[in-house]
């Protein structure tokens, strides 16, 4: 199940979920490679300082994700899709994440699931 968080609502939901999530990028071999990181805003991006091989992926292939966990047990995941850069050179490189999608997330639950496989917030189209 999830629930679109529009961009403009964005700053309450990181505020409420915290400054600390797991950044998730792509390795040259495709593997991915998550990371924990204290975030903060810069302007309309979360800016970041991750190690030598988070930046090196960043560089590489610029679209991350950004991974909060559920506040309490059950609750929703915060993810954040978001377009990265670099601000800065060598080992003071700051990673910049600017949202473009972002959702509360969790798995359907047997009491969600209508019989026809379809949670109770499906839309149907």
């Amino acid at each position: 199940m999830s629930i679109p968080v529009s961009l403009e609502k964005l700053r309450a939901e990181v505020e409420r979920y915290g400054r600390a999530p797991f950044l998730l990028t792509v390795s040259d071999d495709a593997r991915p490679h998550s990371v924990s990181v204290a975030v903060a805003w810069d302007g309309d991006a979360l800016a970041m300082n991750p190690g030598k091989r988070t930046r090196a992926n960043v560089a590489a292939r610029p679209l991350v994700s950004l991974l909060w966990a559920p506040i309490e047990p059950g609750g929703y995941s915060l993810i954040v899709d978001a377009e990265g850069s670099l601000r800065g050179e060598g080992d003071a490189a700051r990673v910049l994440a600017r949202p473009t999608r972002a959702v509360l997330h969790r798995p359907a639950t047997p009491e969600t699931v209508l019989k026809d496989g379809c949670s109770a917030d499906c839309v149907r189209v």
